[in-house]
């Protein structure tokens, strides 16, 4: 489900996401993240490594509103903030029905294979700008 200058994936809490008490894991949370960020490529037929090298993490800051549980199906907003030259920003926040529980601003850097940092190339640029 795509819209205009972001994405939207849908997910639904498994039992090994959750502690024995149906809660969702806080480190989880990073984990569904990843997964939509990546489903942004599958989308399109491709994989976030691409033929230069690929993206990791470098920063982030992450804001914990409401626990998800078991059996709960939750929305991950995913939009652009900033393109830099080797690197973006992007803001993910996850949904539980109308309820903002999570949020997670973080900067990905595009880094070869052999792990040297490298700017995006013009190719890459307008692909981040196309999927989020």
């Amino acid at each position: 489900m795509l819209y205009i200058k972001g994405v939207s994936v849908k997910i639904r809490v498994y039992y090994e996401d959750t502690d024995t008490g149906g809660v969702v894991y806080h480190s989880n949370y990073l984990n569904f993240c990843e997964r939509a960020r990546s489903d942004c490529f599958f989308q399109i037929g491709m994989t976030p490594e691409l033929e230069g090298g690929h993206f990791v993490a470098r920063k982030l800051s992450a804001d914990y509103f409401s626990v998800a549980k078991l059996g709960d199906e939750l929305e991950i907003k995913t939009e652009l903030v900033k393109m830099k030259a080797a690197s973006f920003i992007l803001k993910q926040m996850i949904f539980k029905e109308e309820q903002k529980i999570f949020e997670l601003e973080i900067t990905l850097a595009y880094i070869t294979f052999e792990g040297k940092a490298q700017k995006l190339d013009s190719k890459t640029k307008d692909l981040v700008l196309s999927l989020f």
